[in-house]
């Protein structure tokens, strides 16, 4: 069997590594399964690929699409025509893809159309959001897959509601979490840990990137104001995407205890993320590892696509309103943020679970 994974941004990479070490753990034990390893190249800035490469352990990809640049439409065009070039020299009997990023979408729909089967890590999760690029990338690709790969009972729930099969349906747990629990004893303390002489629990993570945050100048500028303002002087650390730079430059937001930061490697950001008294963030992926590592959370989005955080970890979902910053804060500062626990099978098993489920769909004999 040879199927093909495919990588193409940052939130990938993470997803991506225990697949290939436990694909390799299973050739290594006679399994006859072999990977062909696509990067796409929608993100192709050195923070946010090629780092994550070289620290994850993961293998030069076989095939790089060089598609990075340009808008969604044009990014979307050039990865299927990458990807279809590829599959018409040389077919795999499996299209693997994961998350909800533009190479996931384009990669399922060549496959599909080429009859190849599709398999999709993280299926089902729902924002119920259409205003987010990557809501439409679940529900395109999902609507696509032949094998179902779920990080929570939730999400197979959510597939079955639209029609999809149980038999088709595989609750796995999350393989970021696999890559979050293999690495930790391998966290690395970044520069500006001793630049700022940062103390454990005594500084906050910030993350913010998605338009309804920060496409709107005097509602950024309303946010940061109160973060700031309701952090008791506790320096924040802000790790800034690209696109988030180039908006504060334009506004000149700043403040005494915000520290803006280029994006970092995995393994220092996680150091970070670890040892803060509290993360702020728009992210998703950033909500998963928090509750794993049992690091208080604070959401700054009116929905999200894992509930698990919520329901289960130490994830607070407040809204997009500036006002409703200084409450959740207090409550972190009065002590009375929630403990939270670990949603199941995020044990760190999940992609030798996923590997073991394909070598039974294509019923990989031993060499």
């Amino acid at each position: 069997m040879l199927f093909d994974i495919i990588a193409g941004a940052r939130p990938n990479f993470m997803k991506i590594a225990p697949i290939i070490a436990a694909t390799e753990d299973a050739r290594k034990s006679g399994t006859n399964i072999q990977y062909r390893l696509i990067h796409t190249g929608q993100h192709y800035d050195k923070n946010m690929s090629d780092d994550f490469f070289e620290q994850l352990g993961i293998p030069e990809p076989d095939i790089n699409l060089g598609a990075g640049g340009g808008t969604q439409a044009e990014q979307t065009a050039a990865i299927m025509i990458g990807y279809e070039k590829v599959l018409m020299e040389k077919p795999s009997d499996l299209c693997l893809v994961v998350g909800d990023v533009t190479s996931t979408m384009a990669c399922a729909i060549v496959a599909k159309k080429m009859h190849i089967k599709v398999a999709h890590v993280e299926a089902g999760i729902r924002s119920n959001d259409l205003s987010m690029p990557e809501e439409i990338n679940r529900l395109v690709t999902d609507c696509i897959t032949d094998y179902f790969f779920t990080t929570t009972p939730e999400a197979g729930k959510n597939l079955e509601k639209t029609g999809v099969s149980e038999d088709r349906i595989f609750f796995v747990g999350n393989t970021m979490i696999d890559t979050l629990l293999k690495n930790k004893h391998r966290f690395v303390r970044p520069a500006i840990w001793d630049e700022l002489n940062l103390q454990e629990k005594h500084y906050f993570v910030m993350t913010l990137h998605r338009p309804a945050n920060v496409d709107q100048a005097e509602k950024l500028r309303e946010l940061i104001a109160q973060i700031t303002n309701n952090t008791s002087g506790l320096p924040i650390v802000f790790p800034v995407h690209p696109r988030t730079a180039k908006i504060f430059a334009e506004l000149g937001i700043s403040a005494p205890n915000l520290h803006t930061v280029a994006p970092m490697s995995y393994l220092e950001f996680n150091y970070l993320v670890e040892r803060a008294k509290c993360v702020i963030t728009d992210s998703g992926g950033i909500t998963e590892e928090t509750t794993v590592m049992s690091v208080p959370c604070i959401t700054l989005r009116d929905n999200t696509e894992r509930p698990e955080t919520v329901t289960i970890g130490t994830n607070e979902l407040i809204g997009t309103d500036p006002a409703a910053i200084a409450p959740a804060l207090k409550k972190l500062f009065d002590g009375n943020w929630k403990k939270g626990s670990i949603p199941e099978m995020w044990d760190g098993q999940t992609a030798g679970r996923i590997v073991g489920q394909l070598g039974q769909m294509f019923r990989c004999s031993d060499v």
